[in-house]
């Protein structure tokens, strides 16, 4: 695909209060195409190329503007792996949701911590990650357009944006086409806007994405919503409160709150269940803790974090993320 000249290239006449940028690795040399890409995103993500990848020509160029804490870009480039992994999480601050509406190509072998594989994407669909949570996916030759937008905008319309990570629409979604139009639009006109128009259309932009996947996921309607927002941030909270004793359970949740179990247990469906949930919430702060101390022992943490042994905790952190909690220490020592 090649990294041909955007609406940005042309009409450049943007006010104050929108930060632009436009990179492209066009004038590169072919054998620096590709590591010229991995420098420019890897703020953001990791780029993994393989060895033959770097010795071909590899397009790609994105347009980026920024006002206030929302930013939008314009993206064309060929096949590439992309990872976001815990070990980078711990060492960076970016924890913005990022929704891609692809209007061509789209992506493969999606892989969340949880270990749900999803499908590959069709064109003009639409992928929803959060920078917070560890991410593989091979992102095909493409235009893609991405909103970054903070999570108190998505809790806003969806009550647990955690579980946004890793979804996806596809066109035949309701309302899929509908943002596919509005965003498109968006792309094409931004360059002329001023800073209120833009800030209204990529805000408007992000609230429909996050509503579709909420109509997507059952959210019908603000009463429902409003009441399983209420419900979850409850749990959410005692959960957090308990993390670290051993005794949590789903049954101690139950108990402590007085909620319905079917409701309870259904709120959860998209996390593997309440258990999966709180395991998971207790290898994040394991693999958090792993990186911000490195003389504390790996059984310390453990029970720090809840388990009820060491060999539990290793079992779990390797099936989570696929690597030893010593192996994932020292990946992070790595990157910081």
């Amino acid at each position: 695909m090649n990294a041909r000249a955007t609406p940005a290239d042309l009409c450049r006449p943007f006010k104050d209060g929108i930060a632009y940028s436009h990179f492209s690795v066009l004038r590169e040399p072919p054998q620096r195409q590709l590591l010229a890409w991995r420098e420019r995103v890897g703020h953001v993500i990791d780029v993994l190329p393989s060895r033959s990848d770097l010795e071909k020509p590899f397009h790609a160029s994105i347009d980026r503007y920024q006002v206030g804490k929302l930013a939008f870009t314009d993206c064309r480039s060929d096949l590439m792996v992309l990872e976001r992994s815990l070990a980078r999480i711990s060492v960076d601050k970016v924890r913005d949701f990022a929704f891609h509406v692809f209007l061509e190509g789209g992506t493969e072998n999606i892989v969340v911590p949880t270990n749900r594989r999803y499908s590959s994407a069709s064109a003009a669909s639409i992928v929803a990650l959060d920078m917070g949570q560890p991410i593989r996916m091979q992102r095909n030759a493409c235009r893609v357009l991405t909103f970054f937008v903070p999570g108190e905008i998505v809790q806003e319309v969806f009550p647990d944006p955690d579980a946004l990570h890793g979804r996806t629409l596809h066109s035949s979604a309701p309302f899929a086409q509908l943002i596919v139009e509005h965003i498109a639009a968006l792309a094409r006109n931004i360059a002329c806007m001023s800073a209120d128009e833009a800030d209204g259309a990529i805000r408007a932009g992000a609230q429909f994405l996050v509503a579709a996947f909420g109509k997507e996921a059952g959210l019908n309607g603000n009463a429902r919503a409003a009441a399983r927002a209420v419900m979850f941030g409850q749990v959410r909270r005692h959960i957090k409160a308990h993390l670290y004793e051993e005794t949590l359970s789903p049954e101690t949740v139950l108990d402590a709150l007085h909620l319905p179990r079917r409701s309870l247990y259904r709120l959860f469906e998209h996390e593997g269940g309440l258990s999966a949930y709180i395991r998971h919430l207790r290898l994040r702060s394991a693999a958090d803790d792993l990186a911000r101390f490195p003389h504390m022992s790996v059984t310390n943490i453990a029970y720090g974090v809840g388990f009820k042994s060491a060999s539990d905790f290793t079992r779990a952190f390797r099936r989570a993320y696929g690597m030893a909690p010593q192996d994932f220490r020292a990946m992070a020592i790595k990157s910081g």
